[in-house]
């Protein structure tokens, strides 16, 4: 049964309302039917989980083997970020997945990844859908969002049909990254609405450019360096795979430091200087092996270490040509060359933005909700969850983490709020 006036949707038994099924969402609607509420979930998108499904190339990185805090990003306190984020400890959500969900995890031992044993992204995606359905959680695909207001005793939730009255809101709409899974920044746009303070959003994890692109001869070409930058005094680095694209540069340690690029564009002040180290083999090292005094090719030398490509490419900026004999470098060429290898300054230009980010970065800072339950502290009823929250995480299953543990949080705390003494609706007994 339900009540209609003037064009709301008003159930007598109103529901707690998710906007949103991405990763944050549908753990945040499964936590809370567990609480015995009657749990509604709006997408926008046919199907839900979009983001689920493109992670680690469908593969679905669920989780990190390890979860270090401090490599998170925020502008707001990271004390309260290590609270949200340690609300579910990284073992008790591999337990979850594996025992509750059916779902084996598998350890990728190059990177410290964990995927699903069976390598489909779709069995979480599906997985959190089933079982948000036994717990009694109602689906309405296909159902965008337009805005949110406080109500008497609840909230209206704009739709394209109608008003929907809910009870509590759990928003949950993520941020604008990757917009053909359907982020659109509708969840933003209402937190600023309703007086939010925003942290202004960026594309962070996404690839950079170079214009012009002046390693296009090296694309496809992938190796494992370290990048490094400095920041305020404070040196920052990561170790991992790096790819030439024809455009520029991606793979895990140029997104894991791209935010920082993105934020000196935006901010119009200078470029941030990207260092990159090639191999593993440092400056010391390097410098020992160029002065050996041989008939030896530099060229060679370098392919011990480097893939020829590479190695030609970084010859031919140093202004060395590649069969110069080891004992016929000068010191300055000698000293040019080191350089290049442990200290090479990224020429990026840009960056691919929103479209090709892994995440959002700023969003709703964290101060504004409760950490113990992520209700907001303007509006009594509303909770925030996942990356419409100021903060996320390198590649690697992080910003899952972050989704899976602020999820249940909001969740948890919506079903334990003043509705959750409501007659428990049928479906979810």
């Amino acid at each position: 049964m339900s009540n209609h006036r003037a064009g709301i949707f008003q159930p007598v038994d109103p529901p707690l309302v998710v906007i949103g099924a991405g990763a944050a969402g549908l753990m945040a609607a499964i936590f809370a039917a567990r609480e015995g509420r009657r749990v509604m979930v709006l997408e926008r998108t046919r199907d839900g989980g979009r983001k689920i499904l493109i992670s680690g190339g469908g593969r679905c990185n669920i989780l990190p083997s390890e979860l270090d805090p401090g490599r998170f990003v925020t502008d707001s306190s990271r004390h309260l970020l290590r609270r949200m984020l340690l609300a579910w400890p990284l073992a008790e959500q591999r337990r979850y997945f594996e025992e509750e969900l059916g779902i084996p995890l598998v350890l990728e031992p190059e990177t410290g990844k964990l995927f699903p044993a069976s390598n489909r992204a779709r069995e979480v995606r599906d997985g959190l859908i089933a079982r948000g359905r036994q717990a009694g959680v109602e689906f309405r695909f296909d159902a965008p969002v337009r805005d949110l207001a406080p109500a008497p005793g609840g909230w209206a939730v704009s739709l394209e049909s109608g008003i929907l009255a809910g009870s509590e809101v759990i928003l949950a709409t993520g941020g604008l990254s990757v917009p053909t899974t359907g982020s659109d920044g509708t969840g933003l746009a209402i937190a600023r609405r309703l007086g939010h303070l925003i942290h202004e959003p960026y594309p962070a994890l996404t690839p950079l450019t170079a214009e012009p692109a002046i390693h296009a001869g090296l694309s496809g070409l992938s190796l494992t360096v370290t990048l490094s930058s400095r920041v305020e005094r404070r040196r920052v680095e990561t170790t991992g795979g790096f790819l030439f694209t024809h455009r520029g540069y991606s793979g895990p340690a140029v997104l894991d430091l791209s935010h920082l690029a993105v934020r000196s564009r935006l901010a119009g002040g200078p470029r941030q200087e990207l260092l990159v180290q090639w191999c593993a083999v440092g400056e010391a090292e390097w410098e020992r092996r160029l002065q050996e005094r041989s008939t030896r090719a530099v060229l060679t030398l370098l392919r011990d270490e480097l893939p020829a490509r590479l190695a030609e490419q970084l010859l031919t900026e140093s202004r060395i040509e590649p069969g110069r004999q080891l004992a016929q470098l000068t010191r300055q060429e000698r000293r040019g060359l080191v350089d290049r290898l442990v200290r090479y300054s990224l020429p990026w230009t840009g960056d691919e933005g929103y479209r090709k980010a892994e995440v959002t970065g700023g969003g709703v800072g964290l101060s504004e909700v409760n950490p113990a339950t992520l209700e907001s502290r303007r509006h009594p009823g509303l909770f925030l969850c996942g990356e419409i929250l100021d903060a996320f995480g390198p590649i690697g299953g992080y910003n899952f983490s972050w989704a899976w543990s602020t999820g249940r949080t909001a969740g948890l705390g919506a079903g334990k709020a003043k509705g959750a003494d409501r007659k428990v609706h049928p479906s979810s007994s």
